[in-house]
């Protein structure tokens, strides 16, 4: 193993914490991905960690994707549909564990947070929100609640309520001229599986467990009401990587290139930066925007 790989993925476990901690103070709901970059952008990965691995990953990118299975089991995060959530003895444990050796300790014998750790308290300039200011034993999931967030969490819940709503019709949005007598037009849903994913070789990059696998959450898309396109977006490095389709959490059944059942891999070189990717129930195929 690379000098001082375990102490790095230490490091980022504690960066990862920091993030979701911090982003209770700012309302902002980030992806797996988007922790897992942040955490490593916090502590960089040397050169034995950059090392890619099959499908373009970087050892540590992998390394840290697999320890984090230690904060889950400590009852600290919470891995879910829409994201990763910190808890609140998640949050006590960025004051109570601040120091890295302290972490490191805690986190390798299992040490509870001393019970009356209080939560962290907001960054400067940074007002406290309801959940925070009131002590509330959920602040994460009360904090997402904030009026400013409906939308947003409107449309994070579209994967898991798809079922239920896929025969009625989405209201296609108003224009200034419906204002005087354009009628209101609207858009015909079609029958939807309950769950897409995007099944690869990328997947432990978006946080999931392991590669190849539809059933983790991390590699779900998300159904889009109005044009009814299922969709992912999701930073990635460059690279070259495969996937498949693959709806209902398995392999049962799922659609390759050219929408074909149980066809080739998709493939894609990609430059870096966010991939966005679509997929079409119609068709049974993909489209890269």
């Amino acid at each position: 193993m690379g000098a001082n790989t375990a102490e790095n993925t230490t490091r980022r476990l504690k960066a990862v914490l920091d993030v979701l901690a911090e982003g209770v103070w700012t309302d902002e709901k980030l992806n797996a991905g988007a922790v897992l970059g942040e955490a490593i952008a916090r502590v960089p990965l040397n050169e034995f960690e950059r090392e890619l691995l099959s499908g373009g990953i970087p050892r540590g990118h992998k390394t840290l994707t697999t320890a984090t299975a230690k904060l889950v089991k400590a009852g600290w995060l919470v891995k879910g549909r829409s994201g990763w959530t910190i808890t609140e003895d998640g949050q006590r444990a960025t004051v109570a564990f601040a120091d890295p050796a302290a972490f490191a300790a805690a986190l390798d014998a299992g040490t509870p947070v001393p019970p009356d750790t209080p939560l962290p308290s907001a960054p400067a300039g940074k007002p406290a929100t309801k959940a925070a200011a009131k002590g509330a034993p959920k602040a994460a999931k009360v904090a997402e609640k904030v009026a400013g967030k409906a939308a947003k969490l409107v449309e994070e819940a579209v994967a898991p309520v798809a079922k239920a709503v896929r025969k009625r019709k989405a209201p296609a949005a108003k224009s200034l001229a419906s204002a005087t007598a354009a009628p209101a037009t609207s858009v015909e849903t079609i029958e939807q599986p309950d769950a897409v994913a995007v099944a690869g070789d990328f997947n432990i990059l978006l946080g999931a467990p392991a590669n190849w696998a539809p059933q983790y959450d991390e590699s779900q898309m998300e159904l889009d009401l109005v044009d009814q396109l299922w969709k992912l977006a999701a930073d990635l490095p460059a690279g070259s990587y495969s996937f498949k389709i693959a709806l209902n959490r398995a392999w049962d059944e799922n659609f390759g290139a050219f929408g074909a059942f149980d066809g080739a891999n998709h493939e894609v070189h990609h430059s870096g930066g966010q991939l966005v990717i679509h997929y079409d129930h119609r068709t049974h195929d993909i489209v890269l925007p």
